[in-house]
């Protein structure tokens, strides 16, 4: 009976870790200005996308069992070389995106949205 009972309990702890997420990252840099975007984890690559203002890149996923999954991304534009930012990160993001986790990329840096507080947080600035 024990056993039954603790493998209910790790049943529903993982089944909200493997629900669907998507991701998506934002150009809003300006009318005419474009980024580059390279994103991917352990075992997916995304390739390299170009993204014109007000359009979007994005890809769904399922976080792993183990609480570690990880996409990252590399990011470029006129007025920066190169960027790395986390763009979901099971330990920060499991919470803040459940089934959402948005990026909107602006000259001042990037911002993610919180889907518990409904509100864009700058999180990123560009390195000088």
């Amino acid at each position: 009976m024990k056993a039954e009972i603790y493998l209910i309990i790790l049943f529903i702890c993982f089944a909200g870790v493997r629900g669907n997420v998507h991701a998506s990252i934002k150009n809003s840099l300006g009318e005419g200005k474009e980024m580059n975007v390279h994103c991917q984890s352990k075992d997916t690559d995304l390739g390299n996308q170009t993204v014109g203002y007000g359009s979007e890149m994005g890809w769904d996923f399922s976080p792993n069992v183990e609480g570690t999954t990880l996409f990252y991304c590399d990011l470029e534009w006129e007025e920066v070389a190169l960027y790395h930012f986390d763009a979901y990160s099971y330990g920060r993001d499991r919470v803040r995106c459940q089934s959402q986790c948005s990026w909107l990329v602006a000259t001042e840096g990037i911002y993610g949205l919180n889907g518990e507080t409904g509100f864009w947080e700058y999180v990123y600035t560009w390195s000088s």
